[in-house]
């Protein structure tokens, strides 16, 4: 379809139709060619930037995982918690070192021994701590070896030179902290 002053102009007899015709072919190919033609800088840039983002998505996708990881394993230990968790109601303090501080549970005399030998341990849970079979710990320390306060099984002691003097001196048996 022609413009009106193409028409005009043609009536007019100002201009010839193959005239016209050139004209309007070679704006066509003018407009078409311009939305065509990408300078290769721009598209370097634009290949550049859906490369950085791709690489933004997938670090933040891998760091969504990492999270959704992190709470997965969080709910097993406390699930495992609260199903394996023995009932340690007792009168006898058993204190142990929970990083930079002295903690207590109150426990009985059989599970304080327990608790000696290494066959209970003792686990962080909802803001206090629980006291769990060595089969439970086992669970968690794969899951989360930071929620394990104290396992005596798990402990080495590593000899010193201070072992050969404090040899010496004799520890009662009965002796609590």
């Amino acid at each position: 379809m022609r413009n009106l002053l193409q028409d005009q102009l043609l009536k007019a007899g100002l201009v010839k139709k193959a005239k016209v015709d050139q004209v309007a072919r070679d704006q066509t190919k003018q407009r078409l060619g311009k939305a065509r033609v990408v300078s290769d800088a721009a598209r370097v840039d634009a290949q550049r930037a859906q490369a950085e983002r791709v690489e933004r998505d997938r670090a933040l996708a891998a760091e969504r995982n990492a999270q959704a990881r992190t709470h997965e394993m969080r709910a097993q230990v406390k699930q495992i918690v609260d199903t394996q968790k023995v009932a340690h109601n007792g009168e006898i303090a058993y204190r142990f070192a929970d990083g930079d501080r002295i903690a207590t549970v109150l426990v009985n005399e059989a599970i304080r021994a327990q608790l000696a030998s290494g066959s209970l341990v003792i686990a962080r849970h909802d803001g206090g701590y629980a006291v769990l079979p060595r089969s439970a710990a086992e669970k968690i320390h794969a899951r989360d070896h930071s929620a394990i306060v104290l396992d005596h099984a798990g402990t080495t002691v590593e000899p010193d030179g201070d072992d050969e003097y404090y040899s010496r001196f004799k520890v009662p048996d009965d002796l609590v902290w």
